[in-house]
């Protein structure tokens, strides 16, 4: 039974969501469903073994290039044991990380986790009490035991701001890292996926009021559509929230040391200097 050619190992509110799309429209390549596995991080999911793990690529055609995409995987200190996980299985397998601004990318990451009622209300107070807002943009950290398993040579470092700026050009340089025959066709309908600003606040028994497929049935046939959009709206994200500037000073600051890692890790390479290119960082 097959394993994976490629993943995709995040980082998380980086793109991964739409280059998953992507991939996944391509002919010749295959994605898991679901988009994240997260097999070699949670040890809930790896305990479920390796065949489990097989069973979620038999679809794929002969010749498929194979993936998932688990941004759990690049998730240190929450999850210790990935690298060595995916080292004991997977022998040469290609890696793409993506990257972004990584203070966007903590806004980003704070705003899903307070849609999901995980965190506060208060910014300030989320960013001094989880770590890993900050920590998971901490892309050279995140990214060095990877290189350490199995080298550069197996990773592709991209960013999101170049899929936004160059998307055809950007896909086909991934794609042409996975060794995928045909030219990639960029689908602009899957250009924007997971969006953290669309998301929307969840409530209290979120899961038995909204989630709940016989609630869903009964809101649809009750409740004229625009009053459900009208309340979908109310509770939609919207704008992103302001780091006071003490607090966005003090992350330019952890992340500056980190690009500079990240530079002497990927010399050269056009990823680094995008993803410090926008916001002041």
């Amino acid at each position: 039974m097959a394993l994976p050619d490629f993943l995709i190992i995040g980082a998380m509110k980086c793109g991964t969501s739409t280059l998953y799309a992507q991939l996944a429209s391509q002919a010749g390549v295959f994605m898991t469903t679901p988009k994240e596995p997260n097999f070699f991080s949670d040890d809930d999911v790896f305990a479920r073994g390796p065949d489990w793990y097989r069973e979620l690529f038999k679809d794929a055609a002969n010749g498929d290039l194979k993936g998932e995409a688990s941004t759990h995987y690049t998730k240190l200190p929450t999850y210790p044991q990935t690298v060595s996980r995916m080292k004991n299985l997977l022998a040469a397998p290609k890696l793409i990380y993506m990257i972004r601004n990584p203070v966007e990318r903590a806004v980003s990451h704070y705003i899903h986790e307070r849609s999901e009622g995980r965190m506060e209300n208060d910014p300030v107070a989320a960013f001094w009490r989880h770590e890993e807002l900050v920590d998971y943009g901490r892309y050279a950290m995140q990214i060095a035991p990877f290189i350490d398993a199995f080298g550069t040579g197996q990773i592709f470092l991209t960013s999101l701001e170049q899929l936004k700026t160059a998307p055809g050009a950007e896909l086909a340089r991934i794609t042409g890292f996975l060794g995928l025959a045909t030219a990639p066709i960029w689908r602009p309908e899957l250009a924007t996926q997971n969006v953290s600003a669309e998301r929307v606040r969840r409530l209290p028994l979120h899961r038995i009021l909204v989630d709940n497929p016989v609630a869903s049935a009964l809101r649809r046939a009750l409740v004229p559509k625009a009053i459900r959009t009208r309340i979908r709206n109310a509770r939609s994200i919207g704008s992103r929230p302001e780091l006071p500037d003490d607090l966005r000073a003090r992350l330019q600051d952890i992340y500056a040391k980190d690009h500079l890692e990240l530079a002497r890790l990927f010399p050269g390479n056009a990823a680094v200097a995008a993803s410090f290119s926008v916001s002041g960082t």
